[in-house]
């Protein structure tokens, strides 16, 4: 729901950061591989009680996941000539779910182990992952196929809802900061993907017919 606007507030200093790296050891996807292994690191800091390196470690994560994005533009821009990457995208969603998911396990462990709280409003949390993420990666392969895209410069066709990157950043982040309050802050936000992966399934499904 918020995507379009962070993505406005944040293109500007990823794009400068982008220039920065734009050495040629740096490739975009090394970047999202980058990512991905600090972000784990920040689920094993979180299962291991340490929430202020797990906080910084999952900051960091996430802007190196927006990082290879603007690192991918700007050098489309400067050779247009140059084929858009098919393994770069695939790369970086995959590597968003394997943060996505092991950030959720992290913070259960922790959370279990260090406050005494329940475990179901995680495994609630990833079961609603589960459906929203068929939603938007069926519809993805299906609209590509049909010619149906949603072209709005992401590697995968999908159509924004309530639950977007924008939304999952803030909520696994208030998860770290506040980490007594986890739990409660997971049951709500279950229910905010349930419904987001109700709206896609409709969507999807009258948009494909």
């Amino acid at each position: 729901m918020i995507d379009a606007q962070v993505r406005r507030i944040m293109d500007p200093p990823l794009a400068v950061m982008a220039r920065m790296l734009d050495v040629p050891w740096v490739t975009p996807d090394r970047l999202t591989l980058a990512g991905l292994v600090i972000g784990v690191a920040s689920a094993g800091l979180a299962a291991a009680q340490w929430w202020g390196l797990a906080l910084a470690a999952w900051l960091v994560s996430r802007v190196l996941d927006g990082l290879d994005g603007a690192l991918a533009r700007r050098r489309r821009a400067r050779n247009p000539e140059a084929k858009e990457s098919e393994a770069g995208g695939f790369l970086d969603i995959t590597a968003d779910f394997v943060v996505y998911g092991t950030t959720v396990v992290g913070v259960a462990v922790g959370v279990t182990a260090g406050f005494g709280a329940p475990w179901w409003p995680f495994l609630a949390v990833l079961l609603t992952y589960y459906i929203n993420g068929a939603t938007f990666l069926a519809f993805s392969s299906i609209a590509e196929r049909t010619g149906r895209q949603i072209d709005d410069g992401r590697s995968l066709s999908f159509f924004g809802r309530v639950a977007e990157g924008g939304e999952t950043f803030l909520i696994h982040s208030l998860w770290l900061i506040l980490p007594a309050f986890a739990w409660q802050i997971a049951i709500g936000w279950a229910a905010v993907v349930a419904f987001s992966a109700a709206q896609r399934m409709i969507t999807g499904y009258r948009l494909l017919r």
